[in-house]
Order: structure tokens, then C-alpha cells, then sequence
């Protein structure tokens, strides 16, 4: 078991594959990313290009995440890499099994393996946030957010000139975030609840304020607010994800992201939580 630094894995020759190509309909300097399901029961995102494929985070059973990299045309076994964002179980909870099922290495901070949750994988790579490292044909650059967990991170994914950001599972926006994030192409973003449905709403009090709290999930104006500190016009895609089920819709995350975009038009897709979505394409 490996817990040096990520450029000790052999996955950080360019271009190295696990299996078979991913695809025959990837070609050139192509990002496709999906999603398995974004919400509290499971999150699973896959980030491929026609030679690497990297999945960030697993919440899902194995059974569950075979059956649903399956209706995006992969299998487990071509997968690269897990990046794991931190130890919550709607994020780890698959990571292990899979993990050991099909060799695949982890990648995690620190502070993230330091919660024991992810301990028994047969290939961990850690990393400090802010450590910038490669997978195959990706750059990868892990970014510290503010979440109640040991050592949380989101990241940013380029390959030969585009860059996407995933980020989800932070309570509040910090200049180090606005920085990081700026100029992504494609961007994954929580909108997480409504403020005022969760106030209303059946959680406990300590829940609520854990949510709402600056170490707990964007509400959709914090999130709305973000994209306009980002530069929302050169996003090519945006996929809001994370909906809570319970303290928020569709409707509503639509409502605070049309204060910045107006009539929302392709560019905005909706992350599901029973069938995340289909491929999305940068070149």
C-alpha cells in the first residue's frame, strides 16, 4: 500500500491506460465527464478522455456504480484513479470496495485518510491540498474548501487546454476558492438546499444549522452569487448538482440561477440523484 505522494504512481505517466480504450468515439483533445447520481444518498462523477478515465468520489454500492458505469458504456476496470474529496459516506462509501475489487488507485488527502474510512484500499496515494499532480492525460489541482470534514478538498481537472471544476460540499465561498475556480470551461457546483425550505422543513435544529453553517453546503443564492465571482459567461457547461431532496427543487435552484444567467438555456444541465447525467463534451 502506497502513501507517498501521488508522482510515486505509475499512473502519472502521460497517457498510461489500466485496460482497453475507453471509447472509439473519443478522439483529440476531448473532456467528457458524467455523473452516476450527485445528492445525499450517493455521488459519483467519471472524467475521461479516449486514454484516461478517473472517477472523483464513490457513494455508491459496488453493485450499484458497476450497474450505472455501465449505462455510460465503462466498466470499473478502465478506470485510472478514484480522487476521493473527502470521508463523508455519500462521497467514500464505495470507494473501498471498488477500489480493492479492481485495483484501482486512490487518491486523498491526508486528513481524509486520517478518518479511517478509507484505509484498507490496496493503492492510496495522499497529497496535501494545493499539491498539483497528474493521472494519465489529466492535471490535476486539489483545492481546499471550507466543510466539516478532516481535510476536504474539491478539484480541477485540465487536459490540453480545458479545464473543468467540480465543486460541491462546502458551507461557505472564500477568495481561495473564487481564485481556483475562475476560468473553468465546465463547472459542477452544488446548490444545495434552499434557505428558507430548510428552515421550514424536518431536520433537527443541529442539523439545520450544520447544513446552513459555513462549514456545511452552498444554499442556491450562495451559490448564484459564486457563479457571478467565477465569470459565468465562459462557462461552456454547468451542471448544478447536489439538490437536496428535502430542502430544495429544481425549481428553486432554477429560480436563484436565473438571477444571473436570465432565461436558462443549454448550457445548464440538472444533475439527478437517480441517474446523475449523460456524458457532457469539452474539445
Amino acid at each position: 500500500m502506497t502513501r507517498g505522494g501521488p508522482w510515486k504512481s505509475r499512473k502519472n505517466r502521460p497517457c498510461c491506460r489500466r485496460s482497453r480504450a475507453i471509447s472509439t468515439e473519443v478522439v483529440g483533445p476531448v473532456i467528457r465527464f458524467a455523473s452516476l447520481g450527485s445528492g445525499s444518498k450517493g455521488n459519483a462523477t467519471v472524467v475521461a478522455t479516449a486514454d484516461t478515465a478517473v472517477m472523483i468520489d464513490c457513494g455508491f454500492s459496488l453493485r450499484e456504480a458497476t450497474r450505472r458505469l455501465a449505462t455510460l458504456g465503462l466498466e470499473p476496470s478502465q478506470l485510472d484513479a478514484i480522487l476521493v474529496t473527502h470521508e463523508h459516506t455519500d462521497h467514500s462509501a464505495g470507494v473501498g470496495k471498488l477500489a480493492r475489487r479492481y485495483d484501482i488507485p486512490v487518491y486523498l488527502t491526508h486528513g481524509t485518510l486520517s478518518s479511517g474510512r478509507l484505509d484498507a484500499c490496496p493503492q492510496l496515494h495522499c497529497f496535501n491540498c494545493g499539491d498539483r499532480f497528474t493521472i494519465g492525460c489529466f492535471d490535476i489541482e486539489p483545492v481546499a474548501v471550507p466543510h466539516d470534514a478532516r481535510e476536504p478538498c474539491q478539484y480541477r481537472l485540465g487536459h490540453r487546454g480545458s479545464s473543468l471544476g467540480i465543486l460541491t460540499d462546502l458551507g461557505s465561498v472564500t477568495d481561495h476558492v473564487v481564485e481556483r475556480f475562475r476560468g473553468c470551461d465546465a463547472l459542477l457546483l452544488e446548490f444545495n438546499h434552499d434557505l428558507a425550505m430548510l428552515w421550514r422543513g424536518n431536520y433537527p435544529p443541529a442539523l439545520k444549522r450544520r447544513v446552513a453553517g459555513d462549514w456545511g453546503h452552498l444554499n442556491n443564492a450562495q451559490a448564484a452569487t459564486l457563479l457571478q465571482q467565477l465569470g459565468w459567461e465562459s462557462l461552456r457547461h454547468l451542471v448544478v448538482g447536489h439538490i437536496s431532496e428535502k430542502n430544495n427543487s429544481r425549481a428553486h435552484a432554477a429560480a436563484a440561477l436565473a438571477t444571473v444567467y436570465g432565461a436558462l438555456d443549454s448550457r445548464v444541465v440538472f444533475a439527478e440523484q437517480g441517474s446523475g447525467f449523460d456524458w457532457l463534451v469539452l474539445d
